[in-house]
């Protein structure tokens, strides 16, 4: 009877391994997935218990969007063939890409593969600068990352005084707070307005009114977020004044981030605007 015992034993080991092994290999995904952040198990986070996997980058747009996804090696854009600029971009900030070193460079061109994505020169003389969505400075950490920040399909209208003052205050805020909590994700894109101007010589590009950037810190203790609001204009004052809840900047896009949280948690954290979370620390 001891040899049976054994065995029974030997099984079940072996379907334990089995079902660890499958488990595994669930959460694993490929190069073109979009950043998985992962948390630990046995406590979870901040009680949270159970929370593993979840594609914190995605993003779900109203019905008749038009939206091209195309997946680079630091961020994902969703590009709008008609209004010729991203809805929106996405992508995982990690402490050491934060600290990456790599100096600025790139030239700015067409992505050839992307249906209406400008040339260079359709931004030429209109008054507006080439506006980075995904910053050039979050990516020191690789050299094709950084160029790839340079396609038009990561590119907005943006006025030439808000790219250089306050839009450039939060960037490095994001990488500041990056550096500090281990990793966030940052969703980043144009708001439009009823009506909107055009700029461009070969197609028209829209003028966005506003632009948001929607900042999630899923290894925090509470996990917290944040999001900016900054009118297409020189902005004056200071961080505090830009600060709005995730809630807002759904309400003015009509876009859902962070829908694969479990619903208590992304309610509880979309409708927060504590500023003060995310600079007293």
């Amino acid at each position: 009877m001891q040899w049976v015992a054994w065995a029974g034993l030997v099984v079940l080991l072996g379907v334990l391994y089995g079902y660890q092994k499958n488990d595994d290999s669930n959460t694993q995904g490929d190069d073109n997935e979009q950043s998985l952040v992962k948390f630990p198990t046995g406590d979870g986070n901040d009680g949270y218990k159970g929370i593993e996997d979840f594609n914190l980058e995605s993003v779900l747009f109203p019905k008749g969007v038009s939206d091209r996804v195309i997946k680079y090696k630091g961020y994902t854009a969703h590009f709008n063939k008609q209004l010729h600029i991203p809805n929106c971009v996405s992508y995982e900030i990690t402490a050491a890409e934060a600290r990456g070193k790599r100096e600025r460079d790139g030239n700015f061109e067409r992505d050839k593969s992307v249906t209406g994505c400008p040339n260079w020169w359709d931004y030429r003389d209109s008054g507006y600068d080439r506006g980075h969505m995904a910053p050039a400075g979050d990516m020191k950490w690789d050299e094709q990352a950084m160029n790839e920040t340079f396609f038009l399909t990561n590119v907005c209208p943006q006025d030439p005084e808000l790219n250089a003052g306050m839009w450039n205050d939060i960037e490095m805020k994001v990488r500041e707070w990056a550096r500090r909590d281990k990793s966030l994700i940052v969703i980043t894109g144009p708001i439009m307005g009823k009506s909107h101007d055009t700029i461009g010589q070969d197609m028209d590009i829209a003028v966005p009114e506003a632009f948001f950037k929607v900042i999630l810190s899923p290894s925090s203790k509470p996990m917290k977020a944040i999001a900016f609001i900054c009118p297409n204009q020189s902005c004056g004052g200071s961080l505090k004044s830009y600060a709005v809840s995730v809630d807002e900047v759904e309400r003015r896009t009509g876009m859902n981030f962070f829908n694969a949280l479990p619903d208590d948690v992304e309610n509880g954290i979309e409708a927060t605007c504590n500023l003060n979370q995310w600079l007293n620390r």
